[in-house]
């Protein structure tokens, strides 16, 4: 069992960039698939980016594909969510998400997830 405690939320100006960190307890981070969703708004949740538990292959939803990055420290039991060109449609709360199912983008796919981190761009 794993739980994640997203940070590194905030305000930026369309175009700059921000760095998640999803710090996740339980001796077992190393053996989940990790994914972040957002949801803004009136909006559904929205899947962003996963990685595998070993970090050899990530996916992208289109809208953020080029402009944001996943990465993961089994080491420190964290995940990362580089994000770059920040657009004002990225204004969303920011979940963090662990899984044993692969590179999963459905929600149902993660077994625990974070309270969330808010993320607002302004334009």
């Amino acid at each position: 069992q794993v739980q994640p405690v997203e940070s590194g939320g905030g305000l930026v100006p369309a175009g700059g960039s921000l760095r998640l960190s999803c710090a996740a307890s339980g001796r077992t981070f190393g053996s989940y698939a990790m994914a972040w969703f957002r949801q803004a708004p009136g909006k559904e949740r929205e899947f962003v980016a996963a990685i595998t538990y070993s970090g050899s292959s990530q996916a992208y939803a289109d809208s953020v594909k080029g402009r944001f990055i996943i990465s993961r420290d089994n080491a420190k039991n964290t995940v990362y969510l580089q994000m770059n060109s920040l657009k004002p449609e990225d204004t969303a709360a920011y979940y963090c998400a662990a899984g044993r199912g692969g590179l999963r983008v459905d929600a149902v796919a993660y077994y625990y997830w974070g309270q969330g981190t808010q993320v607002t761009v302004s334009s």
